[in-house]
């Protein structure tokens, strides 16, 4: 790795570059020499963005064994075992100078970690504050004395976080209308989707059971009511919201001659990026991908804002599934620009990226060593079969010094429950090598309550009527 002084140090990883006290280098050396020999070979044979051929034959690499909790002043255990694969890593400091560099101009795939560019394009075309809408039409009348309405009801929009909870306050809010019943269908329109379901009519259908109390699954009603008790609106749970459809449930375009009864807006898109980074909701992310335009745009866009060449990064998905190409080095160059674009609005990483050993998700169980809980905010990426296994990790971690290093670490064609292993011990190992990890200053808020900060307008009001929170 490399620090402050010049020193050049040569080794048989590729592009491996270690730079700092005798010390510090044999330590790292250590570590990263014995991961790196066997990779270092397999890339002169091959790169990960070309078909795979793996060699006549294979000699393991004595490794040694990571330990949960590396002491700052002890050697690793030395008790051994092989790792297979290859392997990319770009750590650098604040101001842009290389700790360590090994393969960072080899592509790899990037996994789950292509949720970032999704989230730095987001953010840049539609900000953080956007929200997106469910609006509810339709074509009938009301007739106040019964509460019924004699017509249809049409739900349109592409929230990607709507969930059994937002249908619920949707059945709320229409009885607030003085509304209880339809006499027509429920229509949802082409693109609207339901807990996470790419299927319009199962989504539909979904719709059409959680308005009816008379039919609403059980898991609803707990989500309802867990939603409302964490944010204190126990007047919403004194009455049990219900609207009836009388008719059938069909997917079809909002007529142009319906009327709008009222918006509901989800939470803000940064509040959307926290739950849905730090679940890693594949999902969520291909939904908001179609709003940018789909792969082709996005690529496209990160070309722009990065600088970088047609060739450097190729997408086929923006959740990071299937076969995707990055670079350790642009991969940098994408959490560098996503730092700066949460700065320009007062935010930081950890406003929408996982913060190890504390927010639920995929890197709860990470970094859970006292002294390092809340030390890293990372982004995983986990492909078990795909590229013959793949895995990354990517983000930043803080040392007992203050000082704040930015990383890319990037696995392929191995084991990822030994990639992963590996990646966190050499995340540990740096921050030993600056006196420790210390941990970013930072309060967790309930996932939960994130996707609770809905907006409802009333058609013909402007104002905002019902607010999550």
């Amino acid at each position: 790795m490399c620090f402050p002084s010049r020193p050049l140090i040569s080794s048989l990883c590729g592009e491996l570059l270690i730079v700092g006290s005798r010390g510090m280098q044999l330590r790292l050396l250590c570590f990263i020499g014995a991961l790196c020999i066997p990779l270092s070979s397999a890339f002169a044979q091959t790169t990960p963005s070309q078909p795979y051929r793996p060699p006549l034959e294979t000699t393991p690499v004595v490794q040694q064994q990571p330990s949960p909790s590396p002491s700052p002043t002890t050697a690793p255990s030395e008790e051994t075992r092989p790792l297979y694969g290859f392997q990319g890593v770009l750590i650098e400091t604040l101001d842009g100078k290389v700790v360590s560099s090994q393969n960072a101009s080899q592509q790899f795939n990037p996994a789950s970690t292509i949720k970032l560019a999704t989230a730095l394009v987001a953010l840049r075309t539609l900000g953080p504050e956007h929200r997106f809408a469910t609006a509810v039409w339709t074509d009938g009348t009301l007739d106040k004395t019964t509460g019924i309405v004699n017509g249809s009801l049409y739900i349109s929009g592409r929230d990607p976080s709507f969930h059994y909870e937002h249908a619920v306050l949707l059945a709320h809010e229409l009885n607030q209308l003085g509304i209880t019943q339809f006499t027509g269908g429920l229509f949802v329109a082409p693109g609207f989707t339901m807990n996470f379901d790419w299927s319009v009519q199962r989504s539909g259908a979904k719709l059409y059971d959680t308005l009816d109390s008379k039919l609403r699954y059980a898991e609803a009603v707990r989500a309802w009511n867990y939603e409302r008790n964490l944010l204190n609106d126990h007047a919403a749970l004194e009455t049990i919201p219900s609207v009836a459809i009388t008719g059938a449930v069909g997917v079809a375009p909002v007529p142009s001659t319906a009327k709008l009864l009222l918006t509901q807006k989800s939470s803000k898109l940064v509040e959307i990026l926290k739950v849905l980074l730090c679940y890693s909701n594949n999902f969520m992310a291909e939904r908001i991908g179609e709003t940018l335009g789909g792969p082709s745009s996005v690529t496209q866009q990160l070309v722009a804002i990065l600088g970088i060449g047609p060739g450097e990064l190729r997408l086929s998905s923006l959740s990071g599934l299937g076969i995707n190409r990055v670079s350790p080095a642009v991969m940098m160059k994408i959490y560098r620009a996503l730092r700066t674009e949460l700065a320009k609005y007062h935010f930081s990483p950890s406003d929408i990226m996982p913060v190890a050993g504390i927010d639920p998700g995929t890197l709860q169980e990470r970094f859970t060593g006292q002294a390092w809980r809340g030390s890293v905010i990372a982004k995983t990426g986990t492909l078990a079969r795909t590229d013959g296994g793949a895995s990354a990790l990517v983000g930043q971690l803080k040392a007992a010094n203050g000082e704040i290093l930015l990383f890319v670490i990037m696995n392929q064609r191995g084991s990822v429950t030994r990639f992963r292993e590996n990646q966190d011990y050499l995340v540990m190992l740096v921050q030993n090598t600056r006196g420790g990890p210390k941990a970013f200053d930072y309060k967790p808020i309930t996932l939960m309550m994130q996707l609770s900060d809905t907006e409802s307008t009333v058609a013909d009001d402007e104002q905002p009527k019902v607010k999550g929170q």
